[in-house]
């Protein structure tokens, strides 16, 4: 309950610094969306990277380095500093002369007077919005996480479906509601100040997060020692012979297990005595969470109590992978055996996991607080669902194969950060600048302020792979990823420091979605609205007021979003500004190629959106997170179609006009 309560004392001084900067608003739509073009060097760099700090770069990093290992630093936060800096220099400073110069609010009003083209913003207008609920996506559903992750035990009774935390479902929607109050009421003037206030806050935290786990794992040597020891593939790019070769071991394992339970619970042609336990489990001297069936198994294959067919022996490894079984079976694993990479081609049973875990272990499942036996204290706590879901899946699927990160992945990892060039609410965060001076600060500040969020995160989800807690692993294998980071702040903290170490996770997730809330907004507003509706029809406080109806309309259809099935948060946020990315290019020539052509940017975004639509259908809606085309992230292909795109059919079609030309580029 500590937690909670420190929780609800954050989010209540979010609240109140929003409707305190509501009272220096100024009443007019220019103030509401761009701060009238008040904010200065500080207050800028503290904006645009609490805006590109999310959820992504915290829950997501810290559960993909869990995932993959410490090349994920390499992979996106270095080059993330590197290209971020260069956006802010090359696109941010000119896109900030002509906004402030034309008059401009969002991205589409600098593309229709630069392509001299009215229709742009209908094509661009469901894309960039579309691409966004994805990116609001992330940080509403990290939050719902995070809270109950952090809350396990906090009511006596309530939400015993929920391990008596807060529901996912109900801390997303305090979340989404706290922004949407903020951002209503202060606009972007309340948006500056939250983000600058939030981003000190999950800075400052963030450091303490490291410093304590480190501590209690040890110390830096220690914690990275253990991964070494354990799993040191995560500390490098390729597979270490150790991990492969205990890879080995567990997945043979794993196979008499699923013989075994094919055996005598399908075909119900194997039962052993109670003498043949006694001996199997005689033998055996692990003592890990369903270890006897581990020794059953082991005993029944060394004598060659059952024998199974080819075939029987594949449905006996998909049923116990809880993986769809094909109807009618394939005739190919009719004759021949199933290697690990074929099982994977079949998905798991929706909920299987569920179902199971709550069956077996019905009995050990209550308040995490409360005793397993009355009787004998010594025993243990009760199960929260979320450790019977992780002892069914450790103990009953497949252990996770050891996999290298090629060359060509982590280098074309390089084209996602160029997403921050088409972000919408980063374009609008710049035409809040003072003066092209005030960009000095975010450009070289951002890459250390990366370094200084990203290097914690991405260590503790290393840690996290082999760190152990009171002599037992922190985590089972096939430990939810999302999770990682929130399981970690509560197990190694105190209930005090935990809330305050919740409250910077959160601070980052909210630093982000209101800049996209009131970003959203806004283009509602100014590209469609006011554009087409004329823009002497409305007063400046009905434009207020209808930007303020849509930020709400795209807060309940996140939200809505967020109850459905969950995704890695990592995944889908690399989808997500694989989008943006493939649009670069057109921002990119649209700031310095003049030859680009009205067509040519057509051309461009059609290629770009139809290219991401196909190889996200292809990546199964983002369900498979190791997705690859022509063994290249999907990114690098979308920028490289949606470029060429542009160019052929800018060279082919007429140039702009000299009136365009003059106003864009007077220096030529």
């Amino acid at each position: 309950m500590t937690q909670l309560v420190i929780i609800g004392i954050y989010l209540a001084l979010l609240l109140f610094l929003g409707v305190f900067s509501s009272r220096l608003f100024k009443g007019t739509s220019k103030d509401y969306m761009l701060a009238s073009h008040s904010i200065g060097p500080f207050l800028l760099l503290m904006s645009i990277f609490g805006t590109t700090m999310t959820a992504f770069a915290l829950v997501g990093s810290s559960g993909e380095a869990y995932k993959e290992g410490v090349g994920v630093y390499g992979m996106l936060a270095s080059s993330s500093g590197i290209i971020h800096s260069l956006c802010f220099f090359l696109l941010g400073i000119k896109l900030w002369s002509w906004g402030y110069k034309y008059g401009y609010t969002t991205q589409i009003q600098f593309f229709r007077d630069r392509l001299e083209s009215d229709r742009i913003g209908i094509i661009l207008f469901p894309i960039l919005v579309g691409l966004v609920i994805p990116y609001l996506l992330i940080g509403v559903m990290s939050s719902g996480v995070v809270i109950s992750s952090i809350t396990e035990g906090a009511f006596e009774s309530s939400f015993a479906a929920y391990d008596y935390g807060v529901p996912p479902w109900l801390g997303s929607l305090v979340i989404s509601l706290v922004v949407l109050i903020y951002v209503f009421f202060g606009g972007m003037r309340g948006t500056a100040w939250a983000n600058t206030f939030q981003t000190i806050v999950f800075m400052v935290l963030g450091v303490v997060t490291f410093v304590v786990i480190s501590n209690k794992l040890g110390g830096l040597d220690a914690a990275s020692h253990a991964v070494l020891e354990k799993n040191p593939s995560k500390l490098m790019r390729a597979v270490d012979p150790a991990d492969r070769e205990r890879y080995a071991e567990r997945y043979q394992t794993w196979t008499l297990i699923a013989k075994y339970n094919y055996a005598r619970r399908i075909l119900k042609t194997l039962k052993l005595t109670e003498e043949q336990k006694a001996e199997a489990y005689k033998a055996f001297k692990p003592r890990f969470p369903n270890w006897q069936t581990t020794a059953e198994a082991v005993y029944a294959a060394k004598n060659e109590l059952y024998k199974l067919s080819n075939e029987q022996i594949n449905k006996a490894l998909l049923t116990q992978d809880d993986r769809v079984m094909p109807d009618p079976f394939p005739e190919k694993w009719k004759q021949g055996l199933m290697a690990h990479h074929d099982l994977r081609e079949y998905p798991r049973r929706a909920n299987a996991e569920d179902e199971k875990a709550m069956l077996i272990f019905a009995e050990n499942i209550g308040h995490p607080e409360h005793d397993l036996d009355p009787d004998d204290p010594s025993k243990g706590k009760k199960w929260t669902i979320k450790k019977a879901l992780g002892v069914y899946r450790a103990s009953s699927w497949a252990p996770d194969a050891p996999h290298p990160m090629s060359k060509l992945v982590f280098f074309t990892y390089f084209f996602v950060p160029l997403s921050v060039g088409m972000f919408p609410h980063l374009f609008q965060h710049w035409l809040t600048a003072r003066s092209a001076a005030t960009f000095k600060l975010p450009v070289v500040a951002h890459p250390l302020f990366i370094m200084i969020v990203w290097v914690p995160c991405v260590l503790v989800g290393v840690w996290a792979t082999s760190a152990t807690f009171e002599g037992a692993p922190l985590f089972p294998p096939h430990f939810p990823a999302n999770a990682v980071l929130a399981a970690m702040v509560k197990k190694m903290t105190s209930p005090v420091l935990a809330g305050f170490l919740t409250a910077g996770i959160l601070a980052a997730i909210m630093s982000s979605l209101d800049s996209q809330f009131l970003c959203i907004g806004t283009m509602f507003t100014e590209d469609i609205v006011v554009h087409y509706g004329g823009k002497n029809r409305f007063t400046d406080k009905q434009v207020v007021f209808m930007a303020r109806m849509f930020i709400i309309v795209i807060v309940a259809i996140t939200y809505g979003f967020s109850l459905l099935e969950p995704r890695r948060v990592f995944t889908l946020g690399v989808w997500c500004f694989s989008g943006f990315s493939s649009l670069f290019p057109i921002i990119f020539a649209a700031v310095y190629w003049k030859r680009l052509t009205k067509a040519g940017t057509y051309a461009g975004v059609i290629v770009a959106i139809g290219t991401w639509l196909y190889l996200f259908r292809e990546a199964k809606y983002a369900l498979n997170p190791d997705y690859t085309f022509l063994g290249m992230m999907p990114v690098a292909t979308m920028v490289v179609a949606s470029a060429v795109a542009m160019i052929l059919v800018s060279l082919v079609t007429p140039p702009p006009s000299k009136e365009t030309l003059i106003r864009f580029f007077p220096e030529d």
